[in-house]
């Protein structure tokens, strides 16, 4: 538990600094909110305050021809519109005119009146099959661009006609839609633009025919950038809509460009009416908009949290480290003796299992053998197997052996060191102690065995040694072909010698496992078959 201490202390300050970081980070985003929309609330104001403006001079217009019945003739129109010196103080307005709204057949009379006002051969147009004409009577500035739309009949425009028909039926203000407008250049191009209509509340002179209407018209660009170009310049950058969001309501966008990524997370969506249209308005910060407080604040707050919470674990963790120092040196102290302990007592044991084997085989042997020479052989052979078996072991540490050198060991002391290189094949097995000496002492009688009583002998080519793994995690067993071949005449042995009961003792009572042997004429086939405990493959 002790060494979860620092990992705990380090979480605990960390966490706390980032949720100081983390709310300084929110902070200063909220600060910016706020400041941004603060800058938005005065775009929207210059908006507003402009068209406001704007309207209250439509209003003047409209009480101009009120007073005249609806009939003022160009040069007083003229006189008024000059009065208002409008590129000073209406900057944005694109042209500001009269409507006479007659019923269709009537327009031979609004004709004569455009003839008679200002000359030349005046004709409504275009061409119009509705049962109203709303025609364009007088406009300022009166020029080159706009004496085309002198006797030009706006019922004809979709937009301009819905706007129209809203101001004949409430005598209210109403702005169209989105338009397109010629350039004052030359109309070789067209602008995004909108008119706002309004209807004479008098009836017009009574040789005058229809009604009346005034209206302004404007440029979207020119208007927009007025409002916002008053000082100081706002950092914000504007889209206006006409309606929803959509490339065919645009009416303005501003030039500078939004800064971005941290125009997405400020942008602002404002929708109010003007003139009974509704306009949405995206803001969004430009380059030029800074946060009242700098990002980095909760970025180094968040560094030095962690840095601070990193200290204090290596503090507590070198602590520990010291306090644990001395108690692995007193249990280490401690452990060795208990290790020497249990190391003499191990060799005691294996000392009195090896005599134990020795004596067996040597009583085993000397009951088997003729003579005292034949006895000497065959315990001095079967010594140097278990000898060959423990030095294995001996150079692992007692750990593992694995089974392919201990055949090459066992059958190099019987038939010689050059053993041929197809002899031996299977997979990699390693063995435990137990299974290391009972194997070795199993190997050396069935090769001494071979040499005996086959023609294995020094034509070693005719023996050959198979094994395999099969099963699996614990029911692993492995499983050795031992093949002898070249032999004529093979035949069971009438009795079992000593060699043979070693090596039944060794496989079947020690090890657990199962062999068989197969007394063929042309040779001995011996089956092996025995558990492997853990997972001895590699």
């Amino acid at each position: 538990m002790k060494k979860i201490h620092p990992i705990a202390a380090f979480v605990a300050v960390a966490l706390i600094s980032l949720a100081m970081a983390g709310y300084a980070y929110f902070a200063t985003q909220e600060a910016a909110r706020i400041k941004f929309v603060a800058a938005v609330n005065d775009a929207q104001d210059r908006i507003e305050s402009r068209m406001e403006l704007h309207l209250s001079l439509l209003r003047a217009t409209k009480a101009l021809f009120e007073s005249q019945d609806g009939d003022v003739s160009p040069s007083e129109y003229a006189a008024f519109y000059k009065a208002l010196d409008v590129s000073d103080h209406f900057a944005g307005l694109h042209g500001i005119g009269f409507i006479r709204v007659v019923k269709a057949g009537e327009e031979a009379a609004v004709e004569r009146e455009l003839t008679d006002n200002l000359g030349g051969d005046r004709k409504v147009h275009p061409p119009s099959s509705l049962p109203q004409r709303a025609i364009t009577v007088l406009v300022e500035p009166h020029d080159g661009y706009s004496d085309p739309v002198i006797g030009f009949d706006m019922m004809v425009d979709p937009a301009r006609r819905e706007a129209i028909e809203q101001a004949l039926d409430d005598n209210g203000v109403h702005a169209t839609g989105r338009v397109l407008m010629g350039d004052k250049t030359g109309a070789s191009r067209n602008f995004a633009g909108f008119l706002v209509f309004t209807r004479l509340t008098r009836q017009a002179a009574s040789d005058l025919p229809g009604t009346g209407l005034v209206y302004n018209a404007f440029r979207a660009e020119d208007l927009f950038q007025t409002a916002l170009a008053k000082t100081p310049l706002l950092p914000v950058s504007v889209e206006v809509y006409d309606g929803d969001v959509g490339d065919d309501s645009l009416m303005f966008r501003s030039e500078t460009p939004p800064a971005s990524p941290l125009a997405e997370s400020l942008a602002t969506v404002r929708k109010f009416t003007m003139a009974g249209r509704q306009w949405t308005v995206l803001f969004r910060p430009t380059s030029a908009f800074a946060s009242p407080s700098s990002r980095a604040v909760p970025l180094l707050l968040g560094l030095f949290g962690l840095m601070l919470a990193g200290a204090i674990a290596l503090f507590l963790r070198y602590q520990q480290k010291a306090l644990e120092a001395a108690s692995t040196l007193h249990e280490t102290t401690e452990k060795s003796l208990l290790e020497k302990e249990l190391m003499l007592q191990e060799m005691k044991h294996r000392i009195k299992n090896s005599i134990a084997r020795v004596l067996a085989i040597a009583r085993q042997t000397a009951a088997q053998a003729d003579d005292i020479g034949q006895f000497s052989s065959s315990f001095s052979a079967r010594l140097q197997a278990m000898a060959a078996s423990q030095d294995m072991l001996t150079r692992s540490r007692w750990q593992k052996a694995d089974l392919g050198d201990l055949l090459r060991i066992e059958l190099g002391q019987v038939f010689g060191k050059e053993l041929p290189e197809d002899l031996l094949d299977g997979p990699q097995v390693l063995l435990d102690e137990t299974t290391t000496q009972a194997l070795g002492l199993t190997f050396h009688e069935l090769a001494t065995n071979a040499l005996k009583y086959g023609k294995v002998g020094s034509l070693v080519s005719s023996l050959r040694i198979r094994w395999r793994l099969e099963g699996r995690s614990r029911s692993r067993a492995l499983a050795l072909d031992w093949h002898e071949t070249g032999q004529a005449d093979l035949q069971s042995p009438s009795g079992t010698g000593f060699g043979t009961k070693l090596i039944d003792l060794n496989i079947v009572r020690e090890l657990g496992g199962e062999i068989s042997r197969d007394y063929r004429p042309d040779g001995l086939k011996v089956r092996i078959r025995i558990p492997l405990p853990g997972n001895p493959a590699v």
